[in-house]
């Protein structure tokens, strides 16, 4: 081991301070730490300790310098190939690897994610488990390859493949960033092929050519390990020692050079998009590397110009145009390279030229006036509360000290990286405006809706998109039993013995406080200062359940409107109050609420429950705002009926509840309830339904019950009680048998399915235990079977889930994925046949499973501010105790197979099911029939 360095690094976060000197505010910010001890083994593994005692748990995660850029012209997808290959099997972990470790020890689940520069591996787990998860990294890395064989490599192919048709092949402008980057970079540049990689790629990939990338690559000196949360460092240092010490070095690896892109000509492509139902420009620019000494002012200016009621872009496309209802404006920055990226998805049947003239003008606003102090800092404001925001997890410090390891060469760079950002200047981002923007040449990409090329840029050529065909019987078939047979790798030690447990840590259920105020609003509280931030939810019952079927999205536009100005103030000075201190307002609307949500620095707590109650008390009612919202949601509404995911769960909530339930519409409404709605509906709906009777406030953070009151003064006392009563819902029943219904999207890459049924409430006594029972069906990631059968053992999907889902009002239970075409029927009775054998098959190691990982898990149940806010959600709303975890791990403890078994047969009915289909009609509904079921019925089309 080389000699320990240890570096204490403290954060003096300086940005509101200059913010708030224009208010002559006098506060400091206090000093905010996140100290780190680094070290290096003799193998050249970089490892990174942070210890945080607020939850006793411990985030670990392996970040190899690979990404996309380090593959080759003709192989490339490898680094996220092996993404998903490292978690499957290892010598010593054996078959399922890490995935069934982490259901055994209550980890948040193994994950990973693939960038242009590095892949990272991580997972949080109870403190207990460290050292087990030591192990299983150290296994990976050291002793992982020699277990891939062709038939495992075979079936990962095709969950990729899967992967690329849900988020890529299936969705509305999935193309788009593959058309910007072939055209930005050169072509050999590492960035112009897609971190996904290239299907025909991965499909001509040999065993060999994954060995060979893995083994240059995914060795100890390209690794950075850090492991952060409730550790004794002494006795993590010597496991890391123990199991990473003997994995040998790699070849050396070699420092990528920068290689910034030069445009020489502007390039404008187009593309008829078949689930586009709107049209959308991108204009791209060549940019900057990651930490670039511009990157800080082009992240200032790309806010400016694109985020809220006072940007250039906005005032001309959305307030004065009215061509779009959102610009966006942002940087993609890499190692090698970076890019600024501007989309604007305009208003059905929009020219394109037109949007393109408006960005023009909104970009000569800009190079008239510039920006100012009080917008700079404001922007700075937000960027600090974004800050802690990213540390509120030890996975989350974590992985931003293996960033600065990276790529920054150092985890103490944080200093740095704020210096630099406080140094920005109004001259600053004018200079980069002419640097990077300003008369350079461009990437512009017009995908438009089938059939209306008439819209793109003019002079666009015909972007080059290979679509992939569908064909029945054309995938490779293995059989992923076939156990590799290879000499193990020696080691000094027995490495297939699973180390033991920890001692177990206590569960540490966060205080709540209580208060009902003489308003009637219920104030439940958790006050935590791990970080000096305060998150917040007002959440007033009714939404979608007080509205009419004839004019369903009222609460969804009054929400909305709520934050678009107040009696004294406009959409741009509340959105100026708000942000000037660093802190966000969101208000939405559900099926059941209205929900008023936040972020603050704890020490502007005050000041932001003051603008909610100017929110919420005194509404602005502004008629060309409305008029904004009311197209802006149209559009949505007409953009969702050509994405698959939205047209299943909207599919779905119609078949589950019938016409004359309310909740069978999605709460937006539909085209012609927006059209009809007027302004007067938002204020009758205000006026009868928003009561703080039925409103229950949840704050966390870092303040005290008694603030928190204070603070909410003038809502308790200037907010008019009135009595409202919830309609009782017409309960839908289970279906009296299974029928398959089949929704047309021609020429799609993926079947969506949604399968389920009505189910239990949330505050039913056999809720929870429901979804106890589902863990090892479909509720357990790689611990189910749904999972393990279609995507480990099958391959037809990326994923696929099954869950009981409910409120005080509804529940049900469904089955969703996105499923290969040309297998839709086989994946359908596979989940079918699935459904029916879990009773009797059920067993004592499933039980086992399940308790291990249920119990286990609590230990991090309630390590964010989220979940924090989550389980007050679960005590205000469905009566639950504050230490309901505890009672529910004896629940746990007290299960019996037989138990399991008659909750089984209870509660899950695959022959009283809704089984929705939404794909390809010409080739898949026929063969549907031979579910069983009957004729599919056709939802629409002939």
């Amino acid at each position: 081991m080389k000699p320990i360095k240890s570096l204490f690094l403290s954060l003096f976060v300086l940005i509101a301070v200059s913010a708030c000197k224009q208010n002559d505010n006098k506060d400091t910010t206090p000093e905010f730490k996140v100290d780190f001890e680094k070290f290096t083994l003799d193998n050249g593994l970089q490892v990174i300790l942070h210890v945080d005692r607020s939850d006793p748990v411990a985030a670990v995660a392996l970040t190899a310098h690979v990404g996309s850029a380090r593959e080759k012209e003709g192989r490339t997808g490898f680094a996220h190939l092996f993404e998903h290959l490292l978690f499957l099997e290892s010598e010593n972990l054996g078959k399922g690897g890490l995935d069934q470790m982490s259901a055994r020890i209550g980890g948040s689940g193994a994950n990973g994610s693939t960038s242009r520069d590095r892949t990272n591996y991580f997972q949080t787990v109870p403190k207990d488990a460290l050292e087990k998860m030591i192990w299983a990294e150290a296994d990976k890395l050291g002793f992982f390859i020699n277990t891939v064989t062709d038939p495992v490599l075979a079936k990962e192919k095709q969950v990729v493949k899967n992967e690329k048709r849900q988020r890529v092949d299936n969705q509305p402008y999935g193309h788009n960033f593959a058309v910007i980057n072939s055209n930005l970079y050169p072509e050999g540049h590492p960035y112009s092929w897609e971190v996904i990689g290239s299907l025909e790629d991965l499909q001509n990939a040999t065993l060999e050519d994954v060995k060979e990338f893995f083994r240059r690559w995914y060795v100890p000196n390209n690794v950075t390990l850090t492991i952060a949360g409730d550790i004794d460092v002494e006795q993590t240092k010597a496991w890391v020692k123990k199991y990473f010490d003997e994995i040998p070095m790699g070849e050396d690896i070699p420092k990528l050079e920068k290689q910034p892109v030069n445009l020489k000509s502007t390039k404008r492509l187009f593309y008829e998009d078949n689930f586009a139902r709107a049209p959308r420009l991108t204009m791209t620019w060549p940019g900057v590397p990651e930490y670039n000494k511009d990157s800080y002012a082009l992240s200032v200016l790309t806010d400016y110009l694109s985020n809220g009621k006072k940007a250039p872009l906005n005032k001309v496309l959305i307030d004065d145009e009215k061509l779009t209802d959102n610009v966006s404006f942002s940087q993609y920055n890499s190692e090698l390279a970076g890019q600024l990226m501007l989309t604007i998805t305009a208003f059905d049947q929009t020219d394109l030229n037109t949007v393109a003239s408006a960005i023009k003008n909104g970009l000569k606003d800009f190079e008239l006036n510039g920006i100012s102090e009080k917008d700079l800092n404001r922007i700075k404001a937000g960027q600090e509360t974004n800050f802690y925001q990213g540390l509120s997890s030890v996975l989350g410090k974590g992985f931003q000290l293996a960033q600065y390891e990276i790529f920054a060469g150092d985890p103490g760079f944080i200093n740095q990286d704020v210096k630099n950002i406080l140094a920005v200047t109004p001259e600053d981002v004018m200079r980069v405006y002419n640097t990077y923007i300003k008369d350079k040449n461009f990437v512009a990409t017009s995908f438009v809706p089938k059939g209306q090329k008439n819209l793109v840029l003019d002079n666009s050529q015909l972007a080059d998109i290979k679509e992939e065909k569908i064909v029945e019987g054309a995938e490779e078939t293995f059989d992923t039993s076939i156990v590799a047979t290879y000499e193990k790798t020696p080691s000094s030690f027995d490495r297939s013995i699973e180390p033991p447990y920890g001692p177990s840590p206590e569960l540490n259920i966060p205080e709540v406080w209580k208060k009902e105020l003489e308003s009637g609003v219920k104030v439940y509280g958790i006050e935590n200062n791990e970080v000096p931030l305060v998150q917040f939810e007002m959440q007033i019952a009714g939404g979608l359940l007080l509205e009419h079927k004839d004019k369903v999205g009222v609460s969804n536009l009054l929400a909305e409107l709520m934050t678009k100005g107040t009696k004294n103030k406009t959409t741009e000075e509340l959105e100026n109050a708000i942000e000037s201190i660093g802190a966000s307002i969101n208000a939405y609307a559900t099926e059941e609420n209205i929900i008023i949500s936040g972020t603050t620095l704890s020490k502007h707590f005050d000041k932001i429950m003051d603008l909610v109650a100017e929110i919420l008390l005194e509404p602005r009612w502004d008629e060309d705002e409305f008029e904004l919202l009311k197209q802006s949601t149209i559009s949505n509404i007409q953009r969702s009926t050509a994405n698959p995911n939205s047209i299943a769960s909207d599919e779905f909530s119609k078949l589950l509840y019938g016409e004359n339930n309310i909740l069978a519409y999605n709460n937006k409404g539909t085209e012609a309830s927006v059209n009809s709605i007027d302004l007067i509906d938002l204020k009758a709906y205000y006026n009868k339904n928003l009561s703080p009777q039925l409103t229950n406030f949840h704050v966390v953070g870092a303040i005290s019950e008694k603030d928190v009151v204070k603070a909410l003064d003038k809502i308790n006392n200037q907010w008019e009680s009135k009595a409202i009563t919830i309609p009782e819902l017409p309960m839908p029943l289970y279906p009296e048998k299974s029928t398959v219904y089949f929704y047309d999207v021609p020429g799609a890459k993926q079947s969506v399915i949604r399968f389920g049924y009505p189910s239990l409430k949330a505050t039913h006594k056999d809720f929870y235990l429901a979804n106890v029972m589902n863990y090892r069906l479909g509720g357990g990631g790689f611990a189910s079977q749904l999972t393990q059968e279609l995507r480990e053992g099958k391959g037809y999907t990326y994923g696929i889930r099954s869950r009981f889902s409910g409120s005080q009002y509804i529940g049900e239970y469904s089955i969703s994925s996105g499923i290969r075409t040309n297998v839709t029927y086989e994946a359908s009775s596979l989940v079918k046949q699935i459904l029916e054998d879990y009773g009797k098959n059920y067993s004592e190691e499933d039980l086992e499973v399940t308790k291990g990982y249920t119990i286990k898990s609590t230990a991090r149940a309630f390590e964010t501010l989220g979940a924090k806010l989550d389980m007050l959600s679960n005590i205000s709303n469905y009566g639950m105790a504050d230490d309901y975890a505890k009672q529910r791990e004896t629940i746990v403890k007290a299960l019996t197979v037989d138990d399991v078994k008659a909750l089984i047969e209870n509660y899950i009915k695959p022959n009283q099911m809704i089984y929705l289909i939404v794909g390809d009609a010409a080739t898949q509904l026929d063969k549907l029939e031979e579910l069983g079921f009957g004729k599919p019925v056709l939802l629409n089309g002939n």
